[in-house]
């Protein structure tokens, strides 16, 4: 009778502790806001995969792409209320956190993706990750898109050509300063609003990367684009510190280095998609792609190289010489 009582109290004691076995599975959102085809989408579905793969019954990562969690906007602010756990904006959406990363949207700052590499990858540009985090949020990597492009309703060879004109930006003062230094009027919009602002001519341009210009089909309602390089669109791999702390140390380890691995990935893609891509709206006949002589060039650079000073306060002379540097 005493081992029956035994085996049923021990029964009783496994299915109750099934449940919580199953609870202690560790969900990971992984909310962003561009299509799965770019950079950070591939990079992203690559982190779930490495993820499943490794920690099967552990930790899942569940992948919202296309804003259909939140936007850049909002995400940061979800995420220290533990709404999700992983995301990606662009850096210029952490100026409520820290103004130190303005710097990557100053124009012409950087000469090439391998300027910006050299210098996310040096001393510098690591201790920018966690540069946030006295505000609860822990930089993991950074994550390429590419350089950016000017697109408008008109062609755009010099400053004078932006005169009057209205660009979609992020959310950014350093980008709306670059367009007050060429006249124009910058208005700060959620990606997920660009195409249909500029397919009903609410504003007349924006600037974005090859990948993004051609997977969100902008260059369908772009007449125009001009290859000018003037800015790195990068992104910062965040999670809260809270949540990123509380993963037991062995699975936090196995976590970073999928990310790590999936971001290297990411990385390799946007190289790839700089090319393809802008050869595809190329091919496409539907928007004309400007390439600016070296002089044309420079007009941009002496028109928006001043907001460097402006900002310097913010970010910091010695950050600005160190991304300087980058280039040599």
């Amino acid at each position: 009778m005493r081992v029956l009582k035994a085996g049923v109290a021990l029964a009783a004691l496994m299915i109750a502790a099934a449940p919580v076995a199953q609870a202690k599975e560790i969900v990971i959102k992984f909310s962003h806001v561009v299509a799965e085809n770019t950079p950070k989408g591939q990079m992203a579905n690559k982190f779930r995969d490495l993820v499943a793969e490794r920690l099967p019954g552990k930790v899942k990562v569940e992948v919202y792409p296309n804003s259909q969690l939140f936007t850049d906007k909002k995400v940061l602010e979800a995420m220290l209320l533990g709404d999700v756990q992983l995301a990606a904006p662009s850096l210029s959406k952490f100026k409520k956190y820290t103004k130190k990363l303005q710097l990557f949207d100053l124009p012409f700052l950087f000469k090439d993706m391998n300027a910006v590499e050299k210098f996310q990858n040096g001393p510098a540009g690591q201790k920018l990750l966690q540069a946030t985090r006295k505000k609860g949020l822990i930089g993991l990597g950074y994550l390429h898109n590419g350089l950016k492009q000017l697109s408008a309703s008109k062609p755009l060879k010099v400053p004078a050509d932006a005169n009057g004109l209205k660009f979609r930006i992020m959310s950014s003062d350093v980008l709306q300063a670059q367009f007050e230094a060429v006249k124009a009027n910058p208005l700060k919009k959620p990606f997920s609003e660009v195409f249909t602002l500029l397919q009903t001519k609410a504003i007349d341009g924006q600037e974005n990367t090859w990948s993004n210009i051609y997977s969100k089909k902008f260059f369908e309602v772009q007449e125009y684009i001009t290859e000018s390089n003037h800015g790195a669109l990068d992104y910062m791999v965040v999670s809260s510190a809270e949540f990123w702390d509380s993963m037991p140390d062995g699975i936090r380890m196995t976590v970073k280095k999928s990310l790590d691995e999936a971001i290297a990935h990411g990385n390799k893609v946007a190289a790839g998609k700089a090319v393809t891509d802008r050869q595809k709206i190329i091919d496409s006949g539907r928007s004309k792609v400007i390439q600016l002589t070296d002089a044309e060039r420079q007009q941009w650079v002496d028109a928006m190289k001043p907001v460097w000073a402006k900002f310097e306060g913010q970010i910091g002379k010695d950050l600005i010489d160190a991304a300087v540097k980058s280039n040599m």
